[in-house]
């Protein structure tokens, strides 16, 4: 049985791109999403214009995970035109390289650290820690949890956090926040004067919104399922993170293909090198990777990630705010 720095080893010979599959990748997705757009602004069928202005979100989430490919080294380094594009993206997404790089690199270094500081994850409390914040720590917390502000990521995560937020934080770093909200804005108007409002709505609003919903709840639930590990500082293990605080999301190959494989998240965190059209090979290829831990986006998982709030660090378990007032309830009884 592989593990430790023989697992991560294990890894290396899949971390090599080939640089005419992500160039495919790459300009397919990119057509792809100019077309659904151009349906969404062209087309007078709303029978058509509605099902374009979805599947332009999904393809937004795909073209997300080659960006998010990019920027960890993993696919088309030193091309200029390949930076000038994904430079333009993440602008695009209201996802700019400074602040996502930032924040992600971060989260891939600390990933299921318990007491780390909230940057590129979302905030996992403990029982000790929850009951000792004031009400209004609390809201926020279960605030910044709920599946509204996950739904509503385009607003909440993307446009406040990844933009006004960080720009607001450091003006000097992150710039490019602000000309990613600039041009947002800039586009919106010119769709509202050209196209009318549901030019917006269908070229802008729902792609927006379905991109960044779902982009939103997949970050949240590869690191916040039933069965995932968090830890001190002083017990933390990369590949034990990898592996155990990070999901494998199973879906149907359609799904897999729209969001570039970043299902296979505990390789994803294992080896970030690896590139998205890799992942699958690399599982099937190592034995020690299949006995990920698992979530779905069967609306039976959903609700299972969702509902978990807080780390109970005597089972070592997330649970859901029900299951923290019972355990509470049991243990004044108990005492009483």
């Amino acid at each position: 049985m592989l593990s430790g720095k023989q697992l991560i080893l294990a890894t290396k010979p899949y971390a090599k791109e080939c640089k005419r599959t992500s160039w495919l990748s790459l300009l397919s997705t990119m057509l792809l999403l100019a077309t659904s757009l151009a349906l969404t602004l062209f087309v007078p069928s709303l029978l058509i214009v509605i099902p374009a202005s979805i599947v332009s979100g999904l393809l937004i989430v795909r073209f997300f995970v080659i960006y998010h490919d990019y920027q960890h080294s993993a696919i088309l380094q030193r091309s200029k035109l390949a930076k000038i594009i994904m430079t333009l993206f993440g602008i695009y997404i209201l996802a700019p390289e400074s602040i996502w790089k930032r924040s992600h690199d971060y989260h891939h270094k600390h990933n299921s650290k318990l007491f780390s500081a909230e940057i590129g994850s979302f905030p996992v409390a403990s029982e000790e820690k929850f009951k000792a914040m004031s009400g209004a720590e609390k809201r926020q917390y279960l605030f910044i949890r709920h599946p509204l502000t996950i739904l509503f990521g385009y607003l909440t995560m993307f446009a406040y956090g990844m933009c006004i937020r960080s720009f607001a934080s450091s003006p000097g770093k992150h710039a490019d926040s602000l000309v990613a909200l600039i041009v947002h804005l800039a586009l919106s108007v010119a769709l509202f004067m050209f196209f009318g409002w549901q030019g917006w709505l269908f070229c802008i609003f729902v792609p927006h919104t379905v991109a960044c919903a779902i982009g939103s709840y997949l970050f949240y639930a590869q690191h916040n399922f039933p069965g995932v590990y968090f830890s001190c500082r002083n017990n933390w293990c990369y590949e034990v993170a990898a592996l155990q605080s990070s999901s494998y999301m199973k879906m149907n190959r359609v799904m897999h293909w729209f969001t570039a494989n970043i299902g296979y998240h505990h390789i994803h965190h294992l080896n970030a090198r690896i590139p998205f059209y890799r992942l699958p090979e690399a599982m099937k290829g190592i034995a020690e990777l299949q006995a990920a831990k698992t979530t779905s986006l069967k609306p039976a998982d959903i609700a299972a990630c969702l509902k978990l709030k807080i780390w109970d660090a005597e089972n070592n378990r997330m649970i859901t705010l029900k299951q923290m007032r019972m355990k509470q309830r049991s243990l004044s009884s108990n005492l009483g």
